[in-house]
């Protein structure tokens, strides 16, 4: 069993990182400003804020956010494409939506330009026959001129490759003769589903960021490995909620897309679990954005479905996560019709929010929640003195002299219009896919989450909110708790009425067998879990539905009844007359690691009623009051609270409203019962 464990997840405006020695049952945090030119500096400053000796580390796993940020600001790789003729501009046509739902207008730009998208001669229909040959020469031709344009990544991606790979793993091999890298992506070996448009999209995104991810992992690992860190120590989170080996890296770049908050949805789960909350929605809120999930019997809910941006759907399994530009360093304007927006725009880290003194003159949200007392002017991270009349001049200014308030007035209408933008983002994952979010507890982690956590329960109607010890480090936290994983699926498109169980048994057992033979090489893991579904929709339909089924003995008559229940139970109605048909069926390959007991983080249990540190004026919905301040360490395990009282720790500050009360549970969480 691996002693010493440590996760870093780096953020838009910090790199945490948390060290567990199980063995000790002791930890350690540290928090760094990331490093935007090279997440990397500010990945090892974090290390050496730790104090630990990198050669003692058994695992070091990482989330990053280098490929979902090139791929959101345009900042990949050169990459070509080399598809079937008459196919060039499958990644530009899409699906026939447009940017904007109401008015026509908007425009996209697919992340292959045109110019670098070629066409060769081949063909194979539907069922995987041989049309067209492949001609060779054609393929020899793409990447010579390829590489005369500039191109730095290929993607070979080919029409049906799904059913028969072979003109798509020949051309590969032609590819990689006279290619000078290694940065070659196969579609069919991403992602072996129909529908090409989301087969293309997903290879085109692996193809863009492969060379920036193999180049920053491959740099990184290096300098852990000559600091002492042994092989097979470095891993690297997914967005599926899994890690993977380092080394897997470079040929699977779209697996770590959304990988960072994919942490923060693991530790929330297994958080809840343990402090006996399966049901959750995770709510983080950082400096630049929201990101919310749900999380039903301590399971995050997964999607094969998830676009990363207009006309970018990714098609691999990745935690099912709804992002909104809403953090502590949303800028606040007064747009030119007179409304007040927040966001999407941030200060980030440089210059940040006013109050953090580096620059930055627009007012944020965390400028708003420090004029209304709930943020101490003495103890923001990183800041020696905060400017207060600098900050009030910038609220008044721009907010609220617009709008005719007072600087006050103007930071409270900066908080209602930030929760109102937070509380659409929760029914977007909540109450739109049919669930009450009343049957939940809201999990508020990140820098900014706890400080609006419990206004954002009142209002959406959740009866309880979850804080865990540490609110910021908890994505680093989720990276030391996640399992290794592996996803593989194969497209069948087949009445179900007409598949051979056994058939399926045989692609199952294949699959399975694939993502065991790739941990028995990654190791240290203590079990393998097989998770298996089919995915199903009604011929002429296009929604698929999800099954779990086991193996072998995959029953088609039982897989029938299975998705007739889903699909009444998702849709409200029946269809019996309608033909189910087999789509793809999906293996999830779970490396598990031994389980962490969260009670190390726990502090001691309460000897005496915690006394204030101070007092000050805090204003709660609309009034001010005079507000008790504690410090987190201070509370001990069985301390309860009451409403209303700030509490500050070292990377977030929780405030708990009028009329709410608060204890502290084994675990060392705040459980805060929001109606009192």
């Amino acid at each position: 069993m691996a002693r010493l464990l440590v996760g870093a997840d780096v953020g838009g405006t910090f790199t945490d990182l948390v060290l567990v020695d199980r063995e000790n049952r002791t930890f350690r945090t540290a928090k760094s400003p990331t490093t935007v030119a090279d997440q990397s500096r500010g990945f090892l400053t974090g290390l050496v804020l730790l104090d630990v000796d990198i050669a003692q580390i058994d695992a070091l796993t990482h989330g990053t956010t280098i490929g979902t940020n090139a791929i959101l600001e345009r900042k990949g790789a050169r990459c070509g494409l080399i598809t079937t003729h008459g196919f060039r501009d499958v990644l530009e046509l899409g699906r026939r939506t447009r940017p904007h739902p109401w008015g026509l207008h908007g425009s996209f730009e697919a992340l292959i330009e045109r110019d670098l998208r070629l066409e060769v001669t081949e063909r194979l229909d539907a069922e995987g026959r041989v049309l067209t040959p492949l001609d060779e020469d054609d393929v020899r031709a793409a990447v010579r001129r390829l590489r005369e344009l500039g191109a730095e990544a290929v993607v070979v991606h080919f029409l049906h490759a799904y059913v028969n790979p072979q003109h798509e793993q020949r051309a590969a091999e032609i590819v990689r003769e006279e290619w000078p890298n290694e940065y070659l992506t196969a579609g069919a070996e991403i992602l072996p589903v129909f529908r090409e448009f989301e087969r293309g999209s997903t290879a085109a995104l692996n193809g863009y960021i492969q060379p920036l991810m193999a180049r920053y992992i491959g740099r990184l690992a290096g300098e852990l490995r000559a600091a002492g860190l042994h092989e097979g120590g470095f891993t690297i989170m997914q967005g599926n909620g899994g890690v993977m080996a380092a080394e897997v890296v470079r040929a699977h770049a779209v697996h770590t897309v959304l990988s960072g908050p994919a942490a923060g949805a693991i530790a929330a789960a297994e958080t809840g679990r343990q402090a006996g909350f399966p049901h959750l929605i995770a709510c983080d809120m950082g400096g630049t954005s929201f990101d919310v999930s749900l999380i039903h019997d301590s399971t995050p809910a997964v999607s094969h479905e998830k676009d990363i941006a207009y006309g970018l759907p990714v098609r691999v399994p990745v935690i099912d996560i709804h992002t909104i530009g809403a953090g502590g360093g949303s800028i606040a304007r007064v747009d030119a019709s007179g409304i007040l927006r927040v966001g999407p725009e941030s200060a980030g880290a440089a210059p940040g929010p006013v109050c953090y003194g580096r620059g930055g003159t627009r007012p944020t949200v965390t400028d708003a929640n420090l004029l209304l007392g709930r943020l101490d002017p003495l103890a923001i991270p990183g800041v020696s003195q905060v400017d207060l009349a600098a900050v009030r001049s910038a609220m008044l200014e721009q907010v609220g002299q617009p709008l005719g308030l007072d600087s006050e007035a103007a930071a409270a209408a900066v908080l209602a219009v930030t929760n109102n933008q937070l509380a659409g983002a929760i029914r977007l994952v909540s109450i739109e896919k049919g669930h009450d979010p009343r049957d939940f507890a809201l999990f508020a982690f990140g820098g900014a989450g706890p400080l609006h956590a419990v206004e954002l329960a009142r209002e959406l109607g959740i009866p309880m909110v979850l804080v865990p010890r540490f609110p910021g480090i908890t994505s680093a936290l989720g990276c030391v708790l996640a399992d290794l994983r592996h996803d593989y699926a194969r497209t069948l498109n087949q009445p179900l009425a007409n598949v051979d169980g056994a058939q399926i048994d045989a692609i199952l057992a294949a699959q399975a067998a694939e993502g065991r033979a790739l941990l028995a090489r990654e190791g240290g893991v203590d079990a393998v879990e097989e998770l298996h579904e089919a995915n199903l929709m009604y011929a002429g339909q296009s929604h698929v539905l999800r099954i779990p089924v086991s193996t072998p003995g995959f029953d088609p008559a039982a897989v029938r009844e299975q998705f007739a229940a889903r699909y009444l139970e998702r849709f409200g109605f029946s269809l019996p007359e309608m033909r189910p048909m087999l789509v793809n069926v999906r293996t999830a390959v779970i490396g598990r690691r031994a389980p962490l007991d969260l009670r190390l983080f726990a502090p001691a249990p309460a000897s005496a009623v915690p006394q204030p540190l101070r007092h000050r004026q805090v204003w709660f919905s609309g009034v001010w009051h005079t507000t008790p301040i504690y410090r987190r360490e201070a509370l001990g395990v069985g301390t309860q609270l009451h409403g209303p009282a700030v509490i500050e720790q070292a990377d977030t500050t929780i405030a708990l409203d009028p009329g709410a009360t608060a204890r502290v549970d084994a675990c060392g969480n705040l459980v805060i019962a929001v109606a009192g």
